[in-house]
């Protein structure tokens, strides 16, 4: 039930963003979008969020993941930083598309391992300066506002490793909170491995859902992880001269810099040069058409609005033709000035679209100069909308003015959000009632904290480890389980005991003997084995 009419609109702003629906290599929120980046999965941008923090009034959090589809065991190297890589989130709260606030972090190797072993850790590790973790990394945190020169605000911050398993890391969440800081000035940081956050079945490009609406339900990305950084500052530290009150809105997006130039026998320092970028979720991935894909990797915001083949994606759009075609519902006309509003401008009456609403556009600060204002795609939020009591996964389609597309939260369910808003929500205040169920996937399948950082804990423990394919007859489908849970009842995992049984295996070949040490140093693991431990709707002053 739409409670907000017109509010609807506002959840149209990654709508767009499935344009492109139909075969593809991409396989997420902006997970592989871009032919280039797909072969570089360290700079790949998967996910931005950004949200007024619900624990600590006055603060804005702004986290930015990388490294898609992380399989828990993929070992022995895991998923670090890149070291020869700048990380960034970018802020702009004049309007003009060029960042006013830059946090940008660069990362080192610590590794003690040399040619002694090819182990990431030689025994459990119970901290962060634990002897037994032979790998780990540091960041350094640097900040640049209105265009000053960086200033270093941490050097040598602890890195959350990769989580190997039970046996390695019996008490990660230790870990976590060991590589959770505050800096003075009330800053808190994080980077580390965490919990893929984006929920969504991506049978959707499957010919959306298979043609019938039968292919739901699943999540495609469970069990996943991904490399997160998460910042946490005062709201004066991003508005608008530092006043929240008359500049409340801001612009984020995430950038990936790599050094022009590249060395196999280590990182190069040097000019860099941007390779990814990430706003809104779904942008690159599904609305830039393919010849234009790393080019959009490549370019400011500020730029946005001189491409005209991106711009037309998002006036006439291509899923509400092809959901006619295949569902009998009508796509609503052409051309979606209402995309345009909240995708280049963000939601304000003074672009003078079909929106008749002020929510998160830099152009209602009262300090913006609107000759200065310049359309372009990223993330925006208004930091003075009250943190909803009771979110609503829907987000502004729902009346949630704190939800997507004001910001995003974690919670945020924003493939059905742009499915129902790419087919006229905001014209009509109403869902579609054919598709009004979505994907069937509500909710991330692990739950996020409630506290900074708020992702969730990375999974443990191999994506399929629920499948049996060996015993599933010829076209049967399976179930998938997410990483970190045992899987069907009649699939218990192993013993150590069987793996070895009486020292009766026989290993041939001529690897046998390094292949026996393996299986050794695994037994050994195991049996060290010990259990982890369990892991304001008030009145918005924005109006509709």
């Amino acid at each position: 039930m739409i409670r907000k009419p017109v509010a609807a609109a506002g959840a149209a702003v990654i709508a767009v963003a499935l344009a492109g629906l139909g075969p593809a290599t991409s396989v997420a929120s902006s997970h592989r979008e871009a032919p280039l980046i797909a072969s570089d999965p360290a700079a790949d941008n998967t996910d931005v969020y950004a949200f007024v923090s619900p624990e600590r009034p006055g603060y804005v959090t702004m986290i930015a993941n990388w490294t898609p589809f992380e399989e828990p065991d993929g070992g022995p190297n895991f998923y670090p930083f890149a070291t020869d890589a700048a990380y960034r989130i970018n802020v702009d709260s004049d309007g003009d598309a060029k960042p006013d606030a830059v946090f940008r972090w660069t990362f080192k190797n610590v590794d003690k391992r040399g040619n002694s072993t090819f182990l990431y850790n030689n025994g459990p590790v119970t901290s962060l300066d634990d002897d037994n973790l032979l790998f780990r990394q540091t960041y350094t945190l640097e900040s640049s506002f209105d265009g000053k020169p960086f200033r270093t605000r941490v050097s040598d911050a602890p890195v959350a490793p990769s989580r190997i398993g039970a046996a390695s890391m019996p008490d990660y969440q230790k870990l976590r909170d060991q590589s959770t800081i505050q800096l003075d000035g009330g800053w808190k940081l994080f980077a580390g491995q965490a919990d893929d956050p984006f929920f969504v079945d991506l049978r959707v490009f499957d010919l959306l859902y298979g043609g019938d609406l039968s292919e739901t339900g699943q999540d495609t990305l469970a069990g996943y992880n991904v490399n997160s950084i998460a910042i946490q500052v005062p709201f004066k530290d991003v508005a608008l001269g530092g006043d929240a009150k008359r500049n409340p809105n801001i612009g984020i997006w995430s950038t990936t810099e790599r050094s022009r130039s590249r060395v196999s026998d280590g990182p190069r320092r040097g000019d860099r040069v941007q390779v990814s970028r990430l706003g809104n979720p779904l942008v690159n991935e599904v609305v830039v058409p393919a010849g234009l894909k790393d080019a959009f990797n490549s370019i400011s915001p500020d730029q946005d609005a001189d491409i005209p083949a991106v711009v037309k994606r998002v006036t006439d759009p291509e899923l509400p033709k092809l959901i006619e075609k295949i569902y009998n519902v009508k796509a609503p006309a052409t051309p979606r000035n209402d995309l345009v509003e909240i995708f280049l401008t963000g939601i304000t009456t003074k672009a003078g679209g079909p929106i008749k609403a002020d929510l998160n556009s830099q152009l209602n600060n009262k300090d913006v100069d609107p000759a200065r204002f310049r359309p372009s795609e990223m993330l925006r939020l208004n930091l003075t909308v009250p943190v909803a009591k009771d979110p609503d996964r829907l987000g502004v389609l729902a009346g949630d003015l704190q939800g997507f597309p004001n910001g995003r939260r974690l919670t945020d369910d924003v493939l059905d959000i742009s499915v129902q808003a790419v087919e006229g929500a905001a014209q009509t205040g109403k869902l579609v009632d054919a598709l009004a169920a979505g994907d069937k996937v509500d909710a991330n399948d692990n739950a996020f904290g409630e506290t900074f950082p708020y992702v969730a804990l990375p999974n443990q423990g191999a994506v399929n480890s629920g499948r049996n394919k060996a015993a599933a007859p010829a076209g049967a489908t399976q179930e998938p389980v997410a990483a970190g849970r045992t899987g069907s009842p009649d699939l218990e995992p192993a013993s150590a005991s069987s793996m070895l049984p009486n020292g009766s295996a026989v290993i041939f070949g001529v690897g046998g003997v390094g292949a026996l040490l393996t299986v050794l140093t695994v037994w050994w693991l195991m049996k060290r084995r010990r259990p982890s431990p369990t892991t304001s709707s008030n009145d918005p002053t924005i109006r509709f």
